[in-house]
Order: C-alpha cells, then structure tokens, then sequence
C-alpha cells in the first residue's frame, strides 16, 4: 500500500508539470511558426553555402517537428526546393531530438545542465554528420519522389497579432490532445517504477559500472517506438533510481531519434541503404552521447 501511494504521488505530480510545461513551450513555439514560416527558412537555405547552410538546416530542424506538417513532407520539400542532401540529412537528424518541448521537459527532469550538453552534442552532430553524408555522396541513394504541393502548412490567413495568437493557443491545445496520452503512459511507467522497482536491480542492469549499459540501451532504443513525450519521465525515474546518465541518454536518443514509423516513411524516399546509413548514425549518436555524459559525470561535471 506504500509502494502504492508513493507511486499514486509520483505519477500527481509529474503528470502535473508535464502538462504545464508543455501547453506553454507548445503556444511559444506555435507563436515561433507564425512569425517565421518554413518557406522563409527554405528561401533562406536555398541560398546559402553548404557549411553555414548545415547549421541552419539543424537549428531549423530543432524548430519543425511540432508544425501541422510532419518532418518528413518538409524534408520532401526541402529536397524538391534544391537544398544540398547533406543540409537535409542535418535537419532529418536533429529533428526529432531537439526541440523547445523536448529541450524543456529535459531541463524539468534533469536540470538545465545536462540539457545544454545534451543540446550541444546533438546539434553538432547534426551538422557534421549532415556534412559527411553529403560529401560521402549518399544522396544518390534518394528514390525521385514527386511533391505534390496543396498549399502547404503555413499560417497564412490573417496576419494580424490576435490571429496568429489565436492559432498559435489553438496548436499547442492540438499538439497537446495528440501527445497527453503518451504523457500519460510515460508518466504511469515512471511511477511504476519509481514505486515498485528496486533500486538494486536497476543498477546492477544499467548502472554506471555496466561497460554495456550505453550500447545496450541505444539498441533497445533504436528499434522501439518511444516517442520523447513518454521515456523523458521514464528516464527520469530510471536516473533517480540509479541508472547511468550515459545510458539513459542513449535510450532517449535512440528511441526518439529512429523510430520504426519514421523508417517506414523515410523508406519511401531513401533506398534501403541510407535507410540502413540513418538508423546507424542515430545509433552512434546515441551511444557516442552517452559516452560523452558517463565521462562527464564521472568527472563531476554534470
């Protein structure tokens, strides 16, 4: 009965402040997309060098995935637009895994610390995996897909401050009916944890003195389908009872960064092949990531 009413509490208020962090960081960045739309990042992409164009296409990608268009359709658009492969491979992997609402529940659960590494390593890898790609020449391995275009996702109605408030509260309580159920599971995953899981066990699977505890939990993560939205309360509970930060990490990034849906549809674009490349280099991001956080917080830096 402990157990369960330890769990019950845990499970109150995390719920909680997930859903008011969320609500918020959603309505910011629905106000974001009003004022900058994709199509003047895509102008601004189309013309820019590949080196400063890897680094916008990865801030750009950390801005699209909570628009009304998913990530891939703007991926089509940026590819159909002539944007260099490598700059598109750049958005496509920071999109998923750097956000405001990914970056804000991380902040809630593991401190603004971790978060800034967490965002340095990914962006950087973003942009340089992005590069790589390009210059190994992978774009090749992109089928010749039409886009048909039905006007796009923009907000482009009324222009006037109140609309573009309106629209924007009405996104994040859209965005919110979508993702509060998997708030909900995570949340419930958490406190079941947090209530009946002992802390030995946890430590002994995944903890900081298990060499195999980053790799295995980025292949766990790879193949699973884990939207952010639920492992980030998990993986809070998971730090909390003793699980390395590396690991945890790499769980969050491997899940959130490859998931099976996003596969599905990016084989519908990529040939087998840099479907196969894609799901690699989340891998090695993912376990490279928590390498970096277990030397750091051995180090007592984080």
């Amino acid at each position: 009965m402990s157990a369960l009413m330890t769990a019950g509490g845990f499970f109150a208020v995390i719920t909680a402040e997930l859903v008011l962090l969320f609500i918020g960081i959603s309505f910011l960045v629905g106000l974001l997309h009003e004022y900058i739309p994709e199509e003047r990042i895509r102008a601004v992409l189309a013309g820019r060098g590949r080196g400063t164009g890897h680094f916008i296409g990865a801030g750009f990608g950390a801005l699209t995935p909570f628009c009304s268009c998913s990530t891939i359709p703007i991926l089509l658009g940026l590819l159909d637009a002539g944007i260099p492969f490598g700059v598109c491979m750049s958005f496509l992997i920071a999109s998923p895994l750097l956000n405001p609402v990914i970056l804000s529940l991380l902040v809630a659960l593991v401190g603004v610390v971790p978060t800034a590494v967490y965002a340095g390593i990914t962006f950087l890898a973003a942009v340089g995996l992005g590069a790589l790609l390009g210059r190994l020449g992978y774009g090749r391995y992109v089928k010749d897909v039409m886009v048909e275009r039905d006007g796009g996702c923009a907000c482009t109605a009324e222009n006037g401050h109140g609309p573009r408030l309106g629209r924007a509260l009405a996104f994040a309580l859209s965005l919110f009916r979508h993702v509060f159920p998997y708030l909900l599971l995570g949340a419930g995953i958490g406190a079941f944890i947090y209530g009946f899981v002992p802390e030995d066990l946890i430590v002994g699977l995944a903890g900081p003195g298990n060499p195999l505890a980053i790799p295995a939990a980025a292949l766990i993560g790879v193949p699973m389908y884990i939207r952010a939205e639920t492992i980030i309360p998990i993986s809070a509970v998971l730090l909390e009872k003793g699980m390395g930060i590396g690991a945890v990490m790499a769980l969050i990034i491997g899940g959130a960064g490859a998931s099976i849906p996003e596969l599905t549809l990016l084989a519908a674009i990529f040939e087998k092949r840099l479907v196969a490349v894609f799901a690699g280099v989340v891998l090695g991001v993912a376990v490279l990531t928590g390498a970096a956080f277990s030397l750091l917080a051995a180090g007592g830096m984080i």
